[in-house]
């Protein structure tokens, strides 16, 4: 829901993609639209976040609209981020992180407020070392409470550390609890840096998502092969999609009938960038 949830995103071509009209009410019929062909394709992962724009309200508002059970989908959003920006693709400032306490205990009543009982998994938003939140024993504590009322606890990651973020992660002793059961990070065939860090993960029953496997756009001439290499990974559990038109939801699940093998795959990833070049130029792609 990324790139559907509100007017400007970073992913390439959003100008073709979406047009001119990027009014609230014309995202969230195309929201409704992309979901709708999603879901009877067969698919039952839906991923927002608070700062999705009204990514989380469109699709609440679609899982009304279908008249969907609870146990129909699984739906998964994050926290850590707030959306700032105003309806406007030309906003100065999109998106602000805060990994606080406050954050947590404020976004969690945000999610469920939209998202109710269909709300599976809540993720951190962005997990970096360098943001503490890892550390953080009031943070940590609160969402062991989550996870002990019902929900699944997980980290998306970014940045070229990413894999020493899953690891630290993977590490965490709150009180004899680890609240992680899920990561979801960036892995590419531009940027797979990620994947022996997320091998361990899934090595210790942690679900795994892997996102942006088009790399923002860069990759989606060749989305079926991308994709499809993506889902190649043995520990891979969910690849998604960050389709914004039926056709190109269509397009993308036809990577689920293209195998990769494991030598074709590693082929592949020999195209790959460093890491610290990826993510400055991921940086430097323009919201639009």
């Amino acid at each position: 829901m990324a790139a559907v949830g509100r007017p400007g995103y970073i992913t390439l071509d959003r100008d073709h993609d979406l047009g001119a009209d990027r009014s609230v009410e014309a995202l969230e019929r195309r929201s409704h639209q992309v979901l709708s062909a999603a879901y009877d394709a067969g698919v039952r992962y839906f991923d927002a976040a608070r700062s999705y724009g009204f990514a989380e309200r469109f699709l609440a508002s679609w899982l009304r609209q279908r008249a969907l059970p609870p146990n129909a989908v699984t739906v998964g959003s994050k926290w850590g981020y707030t959306y700032v920006g105003e309806w406007r693709v030309d906003a100065k400032v999109h998106e602000v992180k805060d990994h606080s306490l406050a954050a947590l205990r404020r976004q969690i009543v945000e999610s469920r407020a939209l998202l109710g009982d269909f709300l599976d998994l809540y993720q951190i938003h962005s997990a970096t070392l360098e943001s503490g939140v890892l550390d953080d024993r009031g943070v940590l504590a609160e969402l062991n409470t989550l996870r002990a009322s019902g929900l699944t606890i997980g980290l998306s990651v970014s940045g070229p550390r990413q894999a020493q973020a899953i690891r630290r992660a993977l590490a965490v002793n709150a009180d004899g609890v680890n609240p992680f059961q899920s990561v979801q990070a960036t892995w590419n065939l531009l940027e797979p840096s990620a994947g022996a860090a997320l091998a361990e993960a899934h090595d210790a029953g942690w679900g795994v998502t892997i996102k942006e496997a088009l790399a923002n756009g860069r990759l989606a001439n060749r989305d079926v092969e991308s994709i499809a290499a993506a889902l190649a990974n043995p520990w891979a559990d969910v690849v998604l999609s960050g389709a914004v038109t039926v056709a190109q939801v269509r397009s993308n699940l036809q990577a689920l009938e293209r195998s990769v093998s494991a030598d074709e795959l590693a082929s592949l990833m020999a195209r790959a960038e460093p890491p610290d070049r990826y993510w400055t130029e991921r940086s430097a792609l323009r919201w639009a």
